[in-house]
């Protein structure tokens, strides 16, 4: 059965939405926005032969945000009625210290022209897979698992598919609507064979595209899955210590999206947790690197037709030939720090305010080959596959290697296992001396102070003269 889309919001929301606002502004404040949100989510889980999780739901609420200077108040509520959105407000302006006021909100003019980036979008729920679809397309990943590993004691595969529909007003007569759909699949296995053990997985998501998972290659992507956990089942503990590295591309501009990329936003300029916040001008890597963060690539997870506040997406050059060019901004972030706003303010929900944040963030190509960042060290590490890892407030990151091989002499040799790369961004980020011409994007998810967002992490391959490497 096929899921119909609920209805989105219209222009019918128009007047309601005019009535609250000028009372925001009455009661004094410097700028209200509303933020209204339906959620219609699918998740899939397949182990071995058997669809064991089915987990559909739905979601509706509005959050009001009220600022008065650099201070804001957040409140989010469920119930989208008259009154429950009043209440809302209300609280929203308690938090300030302003009460509603009855005289009329003479600085307030009223909404602009609707800007409608959902009604070319009105029937993607429609399109998307049925649960039927998708859970035999599961089972055929599962399946072809399988079909190409060995000793495979576990194998998982998982399909999320998220549809929301927004509508964002506020008092500077933002008013915008638009539909997101958010789809991902999931191949993990877990490997043994004796005292021998290997887990390993692979994750593809788009966004606008609710025929992906229809044509999307399982066997292909099982084949990938399985050739990398064989390799690693057996592969050797790496040795502990300082070395030049080379990271894969695609999903290995995890490590410039934790370790970097959260250091040139707003957010943690607010809170001086950057080391970057007066560095804008200045050279903060090699000048090799140019780092780019934009909501413009076609059916990449962090794409956008507008963020959580209304504005449409553009591309912001970050670092340019290692300069340091620009923070990414929100409203929040342009009221406290001066950094005009780019696009980048997002949520989780309606139950977030938005936040300064990452969408499709990578670091450009280069002249280089991969095979020519290869070739120029005599000994060091090859990161074909990250895994998981943690950040600190300031940019310290320890990420864990899925897939690494040794480099001797400028050629590939032994697969290596358990290696940690570790290492603080201010002082990586120098360090990146060489980027190849192959850079690839890969899905992700990003969690931060307005909840876990879709973003796109990506890089071609890039050299570090020196990092550490965790190992035995």
């Amino acid at each position: 059965m096929v899921a119909s889309a609920p209805d989105a919001f219209d222009l019918a929301w128009q007047p309601r939405l005019e009535s609250l606002l000028a009372v925001g502004q009455g009661a004094g404040a410097d700028l209200v926005e509303i933020f209204l949100e339906r959620t219609d989510h699918l998740g899939v889980l397949a182990e071995q032969e058997t669809i064991t999780s089915v987990s559909p739901s739905f979601g509706m609420g509005a959050g009001i945000r009220v600022f008065r200077g650099d201070r804001d108040g957040f409140v989010s509520t469920n119930d989208l009625s008259d009154a429950g959105l009043l209440q809302a407000l209300d609280q929203a302006l308690g938090m300030l210290g302003l009460l509603r006021s009855s005289a009329p909100a003479t600085q307030f003019d009223g909404l602009g022209t609707l800007r409608d980036f959902a009604a070319a979008k009105a029937d993607w729920l429609e399109r998307c897979p049925s649960l039927a679809e998708a859970t035999l397309k599961l089972l055929d990943g599962t399946a072809r698992l399988a079909h190409h590993g060995r000793h495979l004691q576990a194998r998982r595969g998982s399909y999320s598919r998220d549809w929301q529909a927004v509508l964002v007003a506020a008092s500077d007569g933002t008013f915008a609507r638009d539909i997101r759909l958010h789809q991902s699949l999931g191949l993990n296995v877990l490997a043994a064979d004796g005292d021998h053990r290997a887990g390993l997985g692979r994750r593809y998501g788009t966004s606008g595209r609710p025929d992906d998972l229809r044509v999307w290659d399982a066997d292909a992507s099982a084949q990938d899955v399985c050739a990398s956990v064989g390799t690693m089942l057996y592969a050797d503990y790496v040795e502990a210590g300082q070395m030049p590295a080379v990271l894969a591309n695609r999903f290995g501009g995890v490590i410039f999206h934790e370790a970097c990329g959260h250091l040139l936003e707003t957010t943690q300029v607010e809170r001086g947790t950057t080391p970057f916040a007066d560095k804008v001008g200045e050279p903060i890597a090699h000048a090799a690197v140019t780092a780019i963060d934009e909501g413009l690539t076609d059916g990449a997870f962090g794409s956008l037709s507008m963020d959580d506040e209304g504005m449409e997406p553009q591309r912001t050059v970050l670092i340019e030939n290692g300069i340091l060019k620009r923070f990414l901004s929100d409203r929040a972030g342009e009221r406290r720090t001066g950094h005009g706003r780019t696009g980048s303010g997002r949520r989780q929900s309606h139950a977030f305010a938005a936040a300064s944040r990452m969408r499709n963030t990578f670091i450009a190509a280069g002249p280089h080959t991969p095979d020519q960042l290869i070739a120029s060290v005599d000994k060091g590490l090859y990161c074909k596959s990250m895994g998981g890892g943690s950040v600190g407030p300031t940019g310290q990151f320890n990420f864990a290697v899925e897939e690494g091989y040794l480099i001797e002499n400028g050629q590939l040799t032994k697969p290596v296992k358990g290696a940690t790369l570790i290492g603080e961004a201010k002082e990586v980020m120098p360090r990146i001396s060489m980027c190849a011409n192959d850079l690839e994007l890969a899905a992700g998810f990003c969690g931060s102070v307005s909840g876990s967002v879709y973003v796109t992490v990506g890089q071609p391959h890039i050299k570090v003269d020196s990092i550490t490497v965790g190992g035995r």
